[in-house]
């Protein structure tokens, strides 16, 4: 029951929690306040232990029966609670929906506040230049003045030195014209003083908030370069000491004494050393140096470099009456017409445009990378619906493991197939654009690369966006939201949302998290990405798990950069696969034939032959000048007829950014915000009106996907509903929103 009213900023009362150790609902003491959920054991606890708090601003809201809903953060975290009757729980629904609205509005505000901080940059150079004039008005007066001065005084003396009263009379004439000129100047001086000081007042007060503002960010900036110091520092000293601490255990130890073993990954707190016999001829074991980048580039460096442009195009074929169906049958059957599509092979070149991402990302410090509103000289032209997409890249690692009768061996193309997926974010420091709420991206590539795909940016609060993709023997979806930060020195990416893929074939069901992405060197320097984590996949239908261990770079480490490693266990545990590479160039796998323990307490794997599991495409000639892109990338906002009215390529700002028109883009890009800004408001406008009313507040409800609860993990998804292709078939764009101009 709740001490106070809904439509107060705090609300508070007991409701039942589900709890993962009890197994079952427990009696807790939630306070609703300041856009947080907390709840604690009893009210006692409120002033020193709170288990855990929701911010309301990032949450989504779901009823689930008359006396159950669920509060979820994004997939992070969720409260599944009960209320004892469905009027407690309508009041709950209603207090906790106001709630988050206010915390929207409150960080729309703060971030509208900071915003307005920040001084024009037309007006400063406007005040700027007036305060110029104004001042050389008065070094105009000031000259005047002492010219005027001078020879007022001259006279004077003059006048002094003369005898007679015939030479003063006609000295006084002269006298009274100086002291007029010096009069009038005086009174030019007293006025010009009197603008500079009006113009100064007038504008103080917004110099002193710019300037308050500034000292703020300064401090903030020298705290956040003390603790890197700090931290480089410290980072240092412990590197020192384990150097040390490995030369003392082993004294006559040589770098190169264990390159006859793979490190495995770390898996429930244990080691493994992994050996890959390889065919008798080789007599020797394939090392960690085996998959560094210098030795792929060699192997590219001795293949032909004069391949045209126009041999890197893709063509495949399609049947005139059923776009749909597989190429090869359509050219069997009689009668048919086959026409040849040609993809584009190149986009136009990057402009060389200079701007200072200092003079930006200063004042960005520690806020969320989707809230800052940054120009298209920091992106590439293409948005975040696109990049998910790109993941498809290599879905012959899906096709493989299709085809797998092991279901060991199967999750180890899974496995190289997620892996593969950042692959592509080596080179490509661009920004994505941010998708407007309601847009689309269709891809459909069935007749050539074997599937197709849709993907929608579902939500605004938090920015989430949904993608379904299919192929002939799997079906594959995710919900992709994430928190970022900028901390000065690196931008930190992390990935929230779990990707799903089943095989229909066996029924196998697969779930994953994506690890955390890092851009280093934000301020100065070269920008470089780095990918760090753990990644579990598991098969919901039999227990197999993969640990992928993501080995985060390091300038004290003996690994080679970017390295993954990790193992394929079946439900008892049991190591079956292992595998080895790294994230930007290839991973291989093996299965494990027998294990055995070292000397050194760690398990070692015998395996049976590696095979090369995926590896990345060789890069186009000069894509350094088309933002890295790869072929599929250039192809992907490729102008494209019947797709849908909210489709990224019909996206204005991101076109004329590919056609090199960024001035454009950039007016383009303000007009497209300003337009989804006051859609958002009209909702809200119209959900208040609702509630007040005492009306149930219409929510944006996405167009081809729904929110609902996913039995195999228990977390809040956004699933396809199926719709889209048919609708195209159709033409039937009825539903889709006006987001464009």
């Amino acid at each position: 029951m709740s001490d106070s009213k809904p439509h107060q900023s705090q609300y508070r009362g007991w409701l039942y929690k589900w709890t993962n150790y009890l197994k079952g609902y427990q009696k807790r003491w939630f306070v609703l306040q300041n856009g947080l959920l907390s709840y604690y054991r009893n009210q006692a606890e409120m002033a020193h232990t709170c288990r855990g708090t929701i911010n309301l601003a990032n949450a989504f809201i779901h009823t689930e029966d008359s006396c159950t809903f669920v509060i979820s953060n994004g997939g992070a975290q969720s409260f599944y609670l009960k209320a004892t009757s469905e009027v407690e729980r309508q009041k709950w629904v209603t207090a906790l929906e106001l709630a988050k609205a206010e915390a929207i509005r409150m960080l729309e505000a703060e971030s509208d506040e900071e915003e307005a901080h920040q001084p024009d940059k037309f007006e400063l150079q406007n005040t700027l230049r007036t305060l110029n004039a104004k001042l050389e008005d008065l070094n105009t007066c000031n000259d005047l003045i002492a010219k005027h001065g001078a020879a007022l005084q001259k006279t004077l003396s003059e006048l002094e030195q003369m005898d007679s009263m015939t030479d003063v009379a006609s000295k006084l004439k002269a006298v009274n014209e100086r002291a007029t000129l010096f009069r009038i100047t005086s009174n030019a001086m007293i006025n010009a003083c009197s603008e500079y000081y009006e113009f100064a007042q007038v504008h103080g007060k917004r110099w002193q908030r710019v300037l308050q503002f500034e000292h703020d960010q300064r401090l903030k900036l020298e705290e956040m370069v003390e603790q890197l110091a700090k931290d480089q520092v410290s980072l240092e000293n412990k590197a020192r000491k384990s150097l040390q601490n490995v030369k003392k255990d082993n004294p006559g130890s040589n770098p190169s004494d264990d390159e006859d073993f793979f490190d495995a990954l770390d898996h429930q707190v244990e080691e493994f050393e992994v050996a890959l016999p390889h065919k008798p001829e080789k007599r020797h074991r394939r090392t960690d140096s085996d998959f560094s980048m210098e030795s792929y580039n060699n192997d590219m460096s001795s293949e032909s470099e004069s391949e045209t442009l126009s041999q890197e195009a893709r063509v495949y074929t399609t049947k005139t009456d059923s776009p749909k169906k597989n190429p090869s049958s359509a050219s069997e059957s009689s009668g048919d017409v086959v026409s040849k599509r040609v993809r584009r092979h190149r986009i136009p070149d990057k402009p060389n445009f200079s701007l200072n991402l200092w003079s930006i990302m200063k004042n960005c410090i520690g806020r969320e990378l989707s809230k800052i509103p940054m120009p298209v000289n920091f992106s590439e032209p293409l948005s975040m619906l696109q990049r998910l997409t790109e993941e498809f890249e290599y879905t012959h690692c899906l096709d493989m493991a299709a085809r797998c009768e092991d279901s060991a061996e199967q999750l180890a193309w899974v496995a190289a197939f997620t892996i593969s997926a950042y692959a592509t974010t080596l080179s490509r420091t661009g920004k994505p654009f941010n998708p407007l709420l309601g847009e689309t991206y269709e891809c459909d590539r069935m007749d050539d690369l074997g599937w197709r795909s849709i993907a929608e940016q579902v939500s605004h609060h938090p920015p989430t966006l949904a993608v379904y993709g299919e192929g002939k023997e799997w079906n594959l979806w995710q919900e992709f939201t994430m928190t970022s930060k900028f901390r000065g020195k690196y931008l930190q990416i992390i990935p929230m949302g779990i990707a799903h893929l089943v095989f229909p074939k066996s029924g196998n069901h697969y779930t994953w998290r994506k690890v955390t992405t890092t851009v280093h060197n934000i301020i100065v320097g070269k920008l470089w990405v780095d990918s760090h984590g753990e990644m579990d996949i598991t098969n919901h239908q039999n227990g197999d798990k993969c640990h992928l261990k993501y080995s985060a770079y390091s300038y004290f480490s003996r690994d080679i950069p970017r390295k993954v490693s990790g193992v394929v266990t079946d439900a008892s545990g049991k190591p079956k696969w292992v595998m080895t590479g790294t994230w930007d160039v290839q991973m291989e796998g093996a299965k494990v034939l027998h294990v055995e323990e070292s000397n050194k307490g760690k398990p070692v794997f015998e395996t049976g032959p590696h095979k090369v599991m995926w590896k990345v495409n060789k890069p186009i000639v000069g894509c350094e000048r088309i933002y890295h892109f790869t072929q599929l990338a250039i192809e992907m906002n490729e102008p494209e007829e019947d797709v849908a009215p909210t489709d990224s390529r019909n996206r204005p700002d991101q076109r004329h950014m590919e056609n090199g028109k960024w001035d454009e883009a950039n007016r383009v890009k303000i007009l497209l915000e300003e337009k989804q800004r006051a859609s958002r408001k009209k909702r809200d406008s119209e959900a208040e009106k609702a509630k007040v009313e005492g009306m149930e507040s219409k929510v944006y409800e996405p167009k081809w996907f729904r929110k609902e609860l996913d039995s195999t993990t228990g977390s809040l998804i956004h699933t396809y509903t199926g719709e889209y292709w048919k609708c195209k078939a159709e033409q039937a764009w009825d539903r889709c929103p006006d987001i464009f101009l």
